[in-house]
């Protein structure tokens, strides 16, 4: 379905972004690991006896009509419901011999439209409306107090999930409670009225664009925007616009075996050497063969064993003498071939041989290093791969990002900081707020620059190297990594940097990765659902990442996963922080073997035993489609990526895709 159906699927504000993982008879969150019973409607609660909790109206059920009261000693506690469109706006429904103390201990299960409109009635807790309501059951009322529904607050969604818990008293986010109403706003816990109960509220995703708030967080409601950047960074720049972001990242481990933990080369790794390498500028310095050539410290080459680095990849070759020369350098190479070690380790080099100037006794820190990537999960992956290589030394490196506290970013900043890993939005901001100083910048690293240097981020980009303080070109190194790397773009890298720069391309610009079997299959838009099921269960637990065009359909097709009991979690820009971080960890750690995702998870991740790549939906331009594929078939390993090719909507990408194709035939 096109975008233009899926609004109608849902009207805005879309469904929570909150996907639920069938696991065994219950369902179990990618995103923070709540789970759902799923418990039948009893015949009474069906038939709407007493114990049942909410009732479900049919299309068109009422229109223009009052139903009273049957029970005439009831009809001072009469609970009105109103709808909104087809199911009769205005309307008033009497309580039919209904209770009005409501049942506690809800459970939870999926919801689709189905000719029983009682489906599983008791189970929910919460429910979203058609024109954007959304009605919590977490407030339980007293008995005998009337219930007001309101525009919009019928209480289920074509294609959308209740939430809820099994237990009445929900243990997460202590102290606070989430009240109805589109938003849901936060409150002390308050004690339930006429049996002192204390109800606190659960986590719960929602959309950026209809507002969300979850476990110690609240996330602005404009970060729904439909641009690529706020599906990048996930709403970067609502650090500055909305409501104050509470979230705090867990530490990483510190432990040794932890920070060095790597998986092993595959068996197309020695293949690397065989790859055509050109180098284009002047005067630039000759390749090294080992790491021992490049005459790093000896600490440095002690954390290289230690991270299972044994040989040099091709863009690692040529790179290192490069930048250990001074050059400014753009680099373009394969997905998965190491181009992140390639600027790290000349850069330690350096900053071990001249020494660092920060130090967690100054009050405004200067980095020497700073380094951009678009996304969050790519910059904190970086920022884990320079705490490897710098372990032992007193450089110390930092990330910020996006959807975190302010404060957090802050504090990580003044205990010292050499190298700062950052995403445009968050830096920008830091930079404004002058914590931190660009007198000592040596080192700007542009990370899948081509993305950084577009419509996307190119603003902000041409504002940092623009700062106060921030050194020119000329008194900088300057690098840029990507596998695209478009004409238009390479022009516009002219702006940052010097004017001797060097071009080092690996293979094929903008190729694809050789060691990705792919395959294109010519499928039907309204068949897509279920190839994509086939394929699944023919893979079986083997990992897999499914790629969709945008946020909702991410959702969509997450859900409807779920329900075809594939465990399935999901990962998009409108996904609050943590519960991103959290799909991932699902995914890497095998708990949910499939990652449904957008453009957000397309560029750098590493992933371990990633063996599958599905384009649900083909991407608009065709260096998209190259970053999407490389999630597998990484570091000699081999990989398989399979494509949804519709005709009527994807024509545009036909050509490229032949070119890509035959370039790695």
């Amino acid at each position: 379905m096109g975008d233009e159906d899926w609004e109608a699927e849902i009207i805005k504000p879309h469904m929570s972004s909150y996907v639920p993982v069938f696991e065994k008879d219950r369902y179990s969150s990618g995103a923070n690991g709540d789970t759902f019973n799923r418990t039948p409607a009893s015949s009474s609660e069906m038939d709407g006896g007493p114990s049942r909790r909410d009732h479900f109206m049919r299309s068109g059920f009422a229109s223009g009509r009052s139903l009273g009261n049957r029970d005439a000693g009831e009809s001072n506690k009469r609970e009105n419901t109103t709808t909104v469109g087809s199911f009769g706006a205005g309307k008033g429904f009497g309580n039919r011999d209904f209770s009005n103390k409501f049942e506690e201990g809800d459970t939870s299960g999926f919801w689709r439209e189905s000719n029983n409109d009682c489906e599983d009635n008791q189970t929910r807790n919460r429910g979203f409306s058609r024109r954007g309501g959304y009605q919590d059951g977490n407030d339980s009322e007293a008995p005998g107090a009337s219930r007001r529904g309101g525009r919009g607050s019928f209480r289920g969604c074509r294609g959308g999930f209740g939430l809820g818990s099994p237990n009445s008293k929900y243990e997460q986010d202590e102290g606070t409670q989430r009240t109805g109403g589109l938003f849901g706003s936060r409150r002390p816990a308050l004690s339930g009225a006429g049996n002192g109960d204390t109800y606190q509220s659960r986590s719960c995703s929602g959309s950026g664009r209809g507002g969300y708030k979850g476990l110690n967080e609240e996330v602005i409601t404009d970060s729904g925007k439909n641009t690529w950047k706020s599906e990048a960074e996930g709403g970067e720049g609502g650090d500055v616009q909305g409501p104050k972001v509470t979230y705090i990242p867990p530490p990483p481990p510190e432990d040794e075996d932890s920070i060095f933990a790597h998986y092993q080369t595959g068996i197309n790794f020695d293949k690397y050497d065989n790859i055509l390498v050109e180098v284009s500028g002047h005067d630039a310095p000759p390749a090294i063969l080992t790491f021992e050539e490049a005459n790093l410290c000896q600490t440095l080459n002690n954390n290289i064993a230690k991270a299972g680095y044994t040989k040099l990849t091709p863009v690692q070759k040529y790179s290192i003498p490069i930048i250990l020369a001074g050059r400014d350098l753009m680099a373009c190479a394969q997905t998965g071939s190491g181009k992140t070690a390639a600027f790290l380790l000349p850069i330690l080099a350096h900053m071990m041989r001249d020494g660092i100037t920060a130090s967690r006794f100054k009050e405004l820190q200067e980095p020497e290093c700073i380094i951009v990537a678009p996304t969050r999960e790519l910059i904190n992956q970086i920022y884990l791969e320079a705490r490897k290589f710098s372990f032992g030394t007193c450089v110390r490196a930092v990330v910020i990002y996006g959807g975190t506290q302010l404060g957090h970013s802050i504090r990580q900043i003044v205990q010292g900081c050499n190298i700062l890993c950052a995403t445009p939005g968050r830096l920008m901001d830091i930079i404004s707020k002058e914590k931190i100083g660009l007198r000592q910048v040596k080192y700007l690293v542009l990370d899948e620059a081509d993305r950084m240097l577009d419509m996307g981020f190119g603003p902000e980009m041409k504002k940092l190297i623009s700062c106060p303080g921030m050194p020119s070109k000329e008194q900088r190194q300057t690098l840029m990594f990507s596998a695209t790397f478009p004409e238009e773009i390479q022009k516009l890298a002219g702006e940052f940097l010097k004017s001797k720069y060097l071009f080092v391309a690996v293979g094929q610009v903008g190729g694809a990765c050789r060691d990705v079997q792919q395959t294109i299959l010519q499928v039907g838009q309204y068949s897509k659902r279920e190839k994509l099921v086939e394929i699944l269960r023919n893979i079986g637990d083997e990992r897999t990442m499914v790629f969709v065009e945008t946020k909702k359909k991410a959702d969509f097709i997450a859900t409807f996963l779920c329900q075809e009991k594939i465990s399935t979690t999901s990962i998009h820009g409108d996904r609050e922080q943590r519960e991103r971080e959290q799909a991932l960890g699902d995914f890497r750690c095998g708990k949910c073997p499939v990652l449904v995702a957008t453009s957000v998870a397309a560029r750098g991740l590493d992933i371990e035993n990633v063996q599958h790549v599905i384009n649900f939906d083909l991407p608009s331009a065709i260096d998209e489609y190259v970053h999407r594929i490389g999630r597998t078939g990484r570091c000699g390993n081999t990989g398989r990526a399979v494509s949804f090719f519709d005709p009527e909507s994807d024509s545009h990408l036909a050509q490229p895709l032949v070119k890509v194709l035959s370039d790695v035939s």
